[in-house]
């Protein structure tokens, strides 16, 4: 039932051309590569990163191109990223196409381990993974949606969200841990579901407004959010060591070349889920739904196709 695994290269790879491309998390790790792959001149494409810091060096040089934007934003903030979303699209003229990407990795450990304030009661967990992970995440969703949305309001024959919406893509970063919980990261893993789900909710409603949205699902890709290195070691070094003990590793330029193919494949890529693991590619969610009699039943399944389509929410399009 599952597709089969493939590989992309640089020269098999289908990326979006003369479109601007506005990427979450755009200063480092797969953010990073793939702005870089995608504002090759070969593309033409404008390229606007967000990113916390106010001036980070590892976008110097990208800087210095007419067709690059850097916006520094909190994603944890509504008027951050409205307003970025406003500036990019004021200076290209639209956004085509949306990586919602920024993300942290785990932070602590929340759940087993105890901590009081200075009264000696329990002290309150600390929610920063699944801020940045999963509700900033819807923010750049509704974003996104206003920005690319090309239908029109049936009565008044008004276009609806910024008006300059044409359709395009939402590419989303989930993670292995967004399918296989990852034991030890359980916020983290929460969260990432909650990016998976929000794909299976939205793929319907998208394409009837032009949008595409699809995840990639990278297991373990070298970027800086990588946790467990020895003092002075060396990203690569973690990467070879893990490797060595037989840990699938992926590099940060084969998941931006998975996220670029997805945009470029327009609405044929609506609904994917790309598993990435040793810079192989799978898509999971076509044979997830395939295998739906597997692990529903029968039954249960009839059940559900049953009643799908009675209108149980009001505020479906």
């Amino acid at each position: 039932m599952a597709s089969p695994p493939y590989s992309l290269t640089e020269r098999n790879a289908n990326p979006p051309r003369n479109k601007t491309i506005l990427i979450t998390g755009g200063a480092s790790g797969i953010g990073l590569a793939t702005a870089a792959y995608l504002h090759t001149s070969e593309y033409k494409n404008n390229i606007v990163c967000v990113d916390l810091a106010s001036n980070p060096p590892s976008v110097a040089e990208l800087r210095k191109s007419p067709r690059f934007l850097y916006l520094p934003c909190d994603v944890t903030s509504w008027p951050s990223q409205r307003a970025a979303f406003a500036k990019a699209s004021e200076f290209f003229g639209r956004i085509d196409c949306v990586f919602v990407n920024a993300g942290v990795a785990e932070i602590g450990e929340q759940i087993f381990t105890d901590s009081f304030d200075k009264d000696g009661q329990l002290q309150e967990p600390d929610r920063r993974t699944i801020d940045i992970d999963i509700r900033a995440v819807g923010d750049t969703l509704k974003l996104a949606m206003y920005h690319l949305r090309n239908d029109k309001d049936e009565t008044s024959g008004r276009r609806k969200g910024s008006g300059r919406g044409e359709g395009g893509s939402i590419v989303m970063t989930a993670s292995l841990a967004g399918y296989l919980a990852s034991a030890g990261a359980p916020l983290y893993s929460a969260a990432k579901h909650g990016v998976v789900g929000y794909l299976r909710a939205l793929k319907g409603d998208c394409a009837k407004v032009g949008i595409a949205i699809s995840v990639i699902a990278p297991g373990i890709t070298l970027t800086p959010i990588i946790l467990g290195r020895r003092t002075g070691q060396t990203l690569q070094e973690w990467g070879k060591d893990m490797g060595d003990r037989g840990v699938p590793i992926n590099n940060a330029e084969t998941v931006a070349l998975t996220v670029s193919n997805l945009m470029g494949q327009g609405m044929k890529a609506n609904g994917s889920g790309i598993l990435i693991q040793a810079n192989r590619c799978q898509d999971l969610e076509g044979g997830i739904a395939k295998g739906r009699e597997q692990w529903m039943g029968k039954e249960m399944l009839d059940m559900f196709r049953g009643g799908r389509n009675a209108p149980l929410f009001p505020n479906k399009l």
